[in-house]
């Protein structure tokens, strides 16, 4: 994207609080304050957090066609994306990415689930149907969670049952053979609260926008399922259990388009436990949080004999498993407009693969210490954080070793209410990735005769981040802006040794700066009509991803990501939403040539979405029928988030839903 474009996008966004005012007489009216819990580790109000925060709600979510979270973050143009066929997603924040491979101790932006971490990298493993809101960290998360929060921190929040009891039951339709069912229920009721779902879907392979048939890109079953049962006593203390899985079959694991005709497929799997303890005192100055949560992460590759050059029959397969398990306990404590809580949080790892002969662990404990204080006076609110993590990896046997090490990470920040309607914010934050075991501790012998060696020296990737925004809210108007500069270094980069080993060093580093902001208006409430009609628009701009060591622009990292549209809703049974998401242009590195592998530019491209909803029938008492129509793909564009693997032509789904 040029960047006179971009001045127009800065210019709109500063000039338009002038210009606001609402339907009824030009007076400003705030909007009420939303509570988020991610930046702090607590219920907070998001009118006090310093860093930058995109908070996705229930709403924009039913009124999204994604069915997974990383095509809703793809379609919020939150940053780079990367998406394969076969359920693989990773995002980017900043120039930072999550791990798609299943483990989050190797991402650079951290996912959450329900405020732990989710285990994955990989967002398409996380459906959308029973997400109650997306909280997300634009920036480093470190201070609060630990590793892999560099680039931004990721909460995904399901949902809990309340009172009144609701009900939903839907099934669809699509294009591709894609067939779609599922319920949720919810409520709350003598003290005990619960909320389940379930969610079937199979799809055939698909046709790229360009006609052509992308063998291998679809599955046979994919399910997922979540509970969140709670038991209220002594009015606020509260014992809950949250189950979580996500299971496909025979998903379609294709090389690129030209070699297509490869039948190689994958099974792939993530489930959790959580059991959680909440509880606070009666006038509110103390909350507490404790919780013990067991996961498993896993991949398995079957690759056919019919094309194997290496002869090996049909139950030739490799496989990765992730076992994750961890606590926490913190206490909230509020007094005189300041707020402090302490923490500790335990994490332990144990990670096998077949394409090595060891496993690996890694074990991770941190204390943190989180600090508020609001001078009412002067409108401002001052946060600092700091957290000690200490961790030990270990490779095991039949060769390798155990290595240990300790992170100290800083955070502060602050937020002044300069006018009614306008907030200034700014932050200073570290971020950190740990080695991993391989990486510190390895010595082993791969399958194919390669060695590899650990290096006990290596260093944390490390981060420095200085960001500053405002944010103007009104009945109709909501604007945001923000500046952010990133300094990274230490990054871990493979190396070669004598004899053609290979081992680990700290190269790597680089700058990374660039605006986020976000703009919408609501014509309806300025007009003063029955009806919302809210133009929007997010984007992401990096002026600056320089990779210092070799004084090139980074790879795989995007200049601007824009999503923009319009979102109405007459509050009487029909919604409809279009949505345009464009991804700016990247280098990435073609890999179909033989060595030494050139660059390639790819990008450039704006995908558009139509989501229509419409009631159809209300019982009067006993619920309604709704109809969904959402065309993804609007124009037919050929696009592809990564070279040789383009995404599906216009798709088109229906889906009737009844809701009670």
């Amino acid at each position: 994207m040029k960047k006179s474009c971009l001045a127009v996008i800065l210019l709109g966004i500063t000039a338009s609080p002038a210009l606001a005012r609402d339907g009824s007489n030009g007076e400003n009216v705030r909007t009420m304050d939303e509570i988020v819990v991610t930046a702090g580790r607590s219920p907070e109000p998001a009118s006090e957090v310093s860093t930058a925060m995109t908070v996705i709600g229930r709403e924009e979510i039913k009124a999204s066609p994604a069915r997974d979270l990383g095509d809703l973050l793809a379609e919020k143009s939150v940053g780079h994306i990367q998406k394969y066929p076969g359920a693989l997603t990773s995002v980017g924040i900043r120039g930072f990415r999550t791990d798609t491979h299943g483990n989050d101790l190797r991402a650079h932006v951290l996912v959450l689930l329900n405020g732990r971490r989710a285990g994955t990298g990989n967002l398409a493993k996380i459906l959308t149907r029973n997400i109650e809101r997306i909280e997300i960290i634009r920036g480093p998360g470190a201070v609060q969670y630990g590793s892999a929060g560099m680039g931004g921190v990721i909460n995904v929040i399901t949902l809990r049952g309340r009172d009144p009891e609701s009900a939903q039951v839907f099934g669809g339709l699509g294009s591709y053979g894609y067939e779609e069912a599922g319920f949720l229920f919810s409520g709350a009721q003598a003290g005990l609260d619960f909320s389940t779902s379930y969610t079937y879907s199979t799809r055939d392979d698909y046709d790229t926008g360009g006609g052509e048939k992308f063998h291998n890109t679809g599955y046979d079953d994919q399910e997922s399922y979540s509970v969140n049962l709670g038991y209220t006593f002594l009015e606020q203390q509260r014992l809950g259990v949250i189950l979580h899985r996500f299971e496909s079959n025979h998903l379609g694991n294709p090389a690129v388009i030209n070699l297509n005709d490869f039948d190689d497929y994958k099974n792939a799997d993530n489930h959790s436990l959580d059991l959680i303890y909440t509880g606070e005192v009666r006038n509110g100055g103390m909350s507490w949080l404790i919780r013990y949560f067991d996961g498993k992460d896993s991949d398995t590759w079957y690759n056919p004999a019919d094309h194997d050059p290496n002869g090996f029959d049909d139950n030739s397969r490799s496989k990765r498993v992730t076992d994750q398990r961890g606590s926490q306990a913190q206490v909230t404590l509020s007094l005189a407009g300041f707020k402090l809580t302490p923490g500790i949080d335990w994490q332990d790892y144990e990670i096998s693969t077949t394409w090595s002969p060891q496993e690996t662990s890694y074990k991770n404990w941190a204390g943190f210490l989180l600090a508020k204080k609001k001078l009412s006076g002067l409108n401002l609110v001052l946060d600092a954080g700091l957290r000690y993590d200490d961790y030990e990896v270990e490779v095991m046997e039949p060769a390798g070793g155990s290595q240990e090490d300790s992170h100290l990470t800083p955070a502060v920040g602050l937020s002044w209410q300069a006018h009614e309607n306008l907030r200034l914010r700014a932050r200073y934050a570290e971020g950190f990735v740990m080695p991993g075991a391989d990486e510190l501790a390895a010595d082993y012998v791969t399958w194919w005769g390669q060695r590899y060696v650990g290096n006990p020296g290596l260093d944390p990737e490390t981060s420095r981040t200085y960001e500053g925004g405002l944010e103007y809210r009104q009945k109709s108007l909501k604007a945001e802006l923000s500046y952010f500069f990133t300094r990274f270094k230490d990054k871990i980069e493979a190396v070669y040794l004598a004899g053609g080993n290979q081992s680990w060093e700290n190269l790597g580093k680089a700058e990374i700066s660039g605006f986020e902001g976000r703009l919408s208006y609501d014509l309806g409430a300025f007009y003063g009509w029955a009806l919302e009609v809210r133009p929007y628009l997010n984007f992401v701009y990096l002026d600056r991803y320089r990779d210092l060591e070799n004084d090139q622009d980074l790879y795989y990292t995007n200049e601007s990501n824009v999503s923009y549209g319009v979102s109405i809703n007459d509050f009487q049974g029909f919604r409809a939403r279009l949505n345009l998401a464009y991804t700016g242009p990247q280098t990435v590195i073609n890999y179909d040539t033989g060595p030494p592998y050139p660059d390639l530019e790819m990008g450039g491209f704006t995908v558009a979405d139509l989501s229509l909803t419409k009631e159809l029938i209300d019982l009067e008492g006993y619920g309604s029928f709704d109809l969904t129509g959402d065309v993804t793909n609007l124009f037919d564009k050929e696009f592809a988030y990564n070279h040789g693997y383009p995404m599906p032509g216009r798709s088109f789904f229906v889906t009737l839903k009844w809701d009670y």
